[in-house]
């Protein structure tokens, strides 16, 4: 698929995400929240659910956090975020910010399957334990944060909220980065990133 058919596939399902009403959430969204970047990206960010600032702007990680998070990728790996494609597992704002419900996790399921089938990215960076457990189950963010995965589907790190309240966590969520950093720019031969299995990398927020 060339960069122009994955850009037509990738609009196809905005407007689907867009138009979707099955959910409460979605009903009562500003605006749905379908992802954006590189459709060629290398790296994919998978945060967990918009927020506020995001479901008024129609923006992934356009608030606060999202702003440090932004950044940080700048900041520590020299790549910018319009370079990346930047989404959440669940595309429209819960009430309050609340955590995301299981049935609207599976609700949006499809949509970022598909998502990442399209843009097939080396490397998943999943932003919180939502997106981290939709790859790596039954395990804590705290644990396996900046860890590289390899996931037969196809890529940890601390949620950028989590690194907004407190400077231990902050140190840990850049230190991901520079992780991040490392495995697309390998020091040695054994750090390479097999071409068949990207990496799902996270980081965590919990």
């Amino acid at each position: 698929m060339n960069t122009q058919q994955k850009i037509e596939e990738l609009t196809k399902i905005s407007e689907e995400i867009k138009n979707f009403k099955g959910l409460d959430i979605a009903k009562n969204s500003t605006h749905a929240v379908p992802g954006e970047g590189d459709p060629d990206a290398k790296i994919m960010c998978i945060g967990e659910a918009p927020g506020q600032v995001e479901d008024s702007t129609g923006r992934p990680f356009v608030g606060q956090s999202g702003q440090l998070m932004r950044k940080t990728l700048t900041e520590t790996t020299g790549i910018k975020p319009e370079e990346v494609f930047i989404t959440n597992i669940v595309k429209f704002r819960p009430p309050d910010n609340r955590d995301p419900m299981p049935n609207e996790i599976e609700a949006c399921r499809d949509w970022l399957d598909r998502q990442i089938d399209i843009i097939r990215p080396k490397i998943i960076c999943t932003l919180g334990r939502y997106s981290m457990a939709k790859f790596i189950p039954d395990v804590s963010i705290s644990r396996v944060h900046g860890q590289p995965r390899f996931v037969e589907f196809l890529g940890q790190k601390y949620h950028p909220a989590a690194a907004l309240r407190g400077t231990t966590v902050l140190n840990e969520f850049k230190q991901d980065f520079i992780k991040l950093k490392n495995m697309l720019n390998p020091v040695s031969p054994t750090q390479n990133i097999p071409e068949e299995k990207p990496v799902v990398t996270q980081p965590s927020l919990f």
